[in-house]
C-alpha cells in the first residue's frame, strides 16, 4: 500500500508538525556538519510556499541527565536553519507548556518554529523514546497535520513519530519519501542485476542484512573487517585480523547457502599493527602471516569487485572496505567508491553510515543516485524489517 506524501496534504493555513532529523554532530556548541539540516530544506520550503505553519522538532543525541541538556540544545540548529532558509526561525526552548503553545498560536502562514530537543522528555522516565501515549497525544494536539521526514529514527517507535501519527493524518516528507522509494525499492523490487557490497567491522552487525540480501541480490561482495570471519570459515589463516570466532560457523552456513553469489576478497593489505605508521604489504587472502592483520582489500580484489559491478542495474553499498580513516588503508574503499560512481545507467545507493562519509569525503556524493541519511534505519530496512516510523505514516 502506498504511503501518503506531503504533496497529498492541504497545508494552507494549517499548523504542520514536522518531525525532522536534526541530530547533527556538535563540538563546543558549534555544528560540525549540517548535511541533515540541508536535507530537510525541501520539505520545510514546500510548507512555507504552500502557506502552512512549519512546527519543527527533532532529537539531538541521548539525554539522560539535566547535565546533558547543556550541550544538547537545538538552539544552534535554529540559527543555522535560519541562515539556510534566509528567514527567521523562532526557537522555543521547551518541549511542552504555555510558552510553546502561545508561540504556535502566534504563528502566521509561512512561519517556521523549532522547539527544543524531544529527548529532554527522557530525563524523568523515557517519555519520548518509550513512546509515552500522553506525550504523543499532547504533541499531536499542537498541530493540524503531521509530516514525518526523519528517516534516521524510523526504526524506533517514539512519541515524536509513532505517538503523534496515531492521532493525526500523517504523510512522509520529501526525504522520507526518497528513502522509502530507494531503500524500500531495493528490498522489494530492484532492477537487475542487483549487486550489494557490504563492509564494516563485524558480521554480527549485519547478519540480518546478509541473510536478506542473499535472497534478493544477484551478487553480494564482502569486504572490510567482516571478511576475515568468512576467510576463517574457508579454513584460511587470518593472523591477528579482526575475527568473530563465534560467528565462523554462521559464516560457513551463509557461504554454503549463497554458492557463487557471495564474493570474498582474493588479496589483502596486511601490517603487524593497527597503525598508519607501520610497513604494510599485500598478500593473497589465503596467505595472511600469523603475526599480521588485514586492514584493507588489495588491488586484485578492487579489480574483481569492479568487474562484478559491471552491468549492474542496482547497487547498494554499506560499510567501508578497510580502515579508511588511515590513508594507507583507504585504497579499497576509494576504489569501490569510484567503481560504483562511474557506473552508467545504474541506481546506486549508499546505505548511510561510514560509506556515506567516505563518498562525501572523496567528493563522489553527487555521483550516487541516493545516499541514505539513516545508518541504523537503512540497515533494518535492508534486512526487510518493517520500520515503525514508516508503518505509522497514513496509507493513501
Amino acid at each position: 500500500m502506498a504511503k501518503k506524501v506531503i504533496t497529498d496534504l492541504d497545508l494552507n493555513d494549517k499548523k504542520v508538525l514536522v518531525r525532522v532529523d536534526f541530530n547533527v554532530p556538535m563540538q563546543d556548541g558549534k555544528i560540525t556538519n549540517d548535511n541533515r539540516i540541508v536535507a530537510a530544506l525541501p520539505t520545510i520550503k514546500y510548507i512555507i510556499e504552500n502557506h502552512g505553519k512549519a512546527i519543527l522538532f527533532s532529537h539531538l543525541g541521548k539525554v539522560k541527565t539535566e547535565e546533558d541538556k547543556k550541550d544538547k540544545t537545538l538552539r544552534p540548529v535554529a540559527e543555522r536553519l535560519s541562515e539556510l532558509l534566509g528567514k527567521a526561525v523562532k526557537f522555543v526552548p521547551v518541549t511542552r507548556g504555555p510558552e510553546l503553545e502561545n508561540a504556535i498560536n502566534e504563528m502566521k502562514d509561512g512561519d517556521v518554529l523549532l522547539f527544543e530537543n524531544t529527548r529532554f522528555e527522557d530525563i524523568d522516565g523515557k517519555k519520548e523514546s518509550g513512546n509515552d501515549p500522553e506525550l504523543g497525544k499532547y504533541w499531536a494536539s499542537l498541530g493540524d497535520v503531521f509530516v514525518n521526514d526523519a528517516f534516521g529514527t524510523a526504526h524506533r517507535a517514539h512519541a515524536s513519530n509513532v505517538g503523534i501519527a496515531s492521532h493525526l493524518d500523517t504523510a512522509a516528507g520529501f526525504l522520507m519519501e526518497k528513502e522509502i522509494k530507494f531503500i524500500g525499492g531495493v528490498v522489494e523490487n530492484p532492477d537487475r542485476p542487483f549487486v550489494a557490497i557490504l563492509g564494516g567491522a563485524k558480521v554480527s552487525d549485519k547478519i540480518g542484512v546478509i541473510e536478506n540480501l542473499l535472497k534478493v541480490a544477484d551478487k553480494l561482495l564482502i569486504g572490510g573487517g567482516m571478511a576475515y570471519t568468512f576467510m576463517k570459515a574457508k579454513g584460511y589463516e587470518v593472523g591477528i585480523s579482526l575475527l568473530e570466532e563465534d560467528k565462523v560457523d554462521l559464516a560457513k552456513s551463509l557461504m554454503e547457502k549463497a554458492g557463487d553469489k557471495l564474493v570474498l576478497p582474493i588479496d589483502t593489505v596486511v601490517a603487524k599493527e593497527f597503525s598508519n605508521d607501520v610497513p604494510f604489504h599485500t598478500v593473497a587472502s589465503d596467505e595472511i602471516p600469523a603475526d599480521e592483520e588485514g586492514l584493507d582489500i588489495g588491488e586484485k580484489t578492487i579489480e574483481l569487485f569492479t568487474k562484478e559491478l559491471q552491468g549492474a542495474k542496482t547497487v547498494v553499498w554499506n560499510g567501508p572496505m578497510g580502515v579508511f580513516e588511515m590513508s594507507n588503508f583507504a585504497k579499497g574503499t576509494i576504489g569501490v567508491c569510484e567503481a560504483i560512481a562511474n557506473l552508467k545507467d545504474a541506481t546506486t545507493i549508499i546505505g548511510g553510515g561510514d560509506s556515506a562519509a567516505a563518498a562525501m569525503q572523496l567528493g563522489y556524493a553527487d555521483k550516487f543516485t541516493h545516499i541514505s541519511t539513516g545508518g541504523g534505519a537503512s540497515l533494518e530496512y535492508l534486512e526487510g524489517k518493517e520500520l515503525p516510523g514508516v508503518s505509522a505514516i497514513s496509507d493513501k
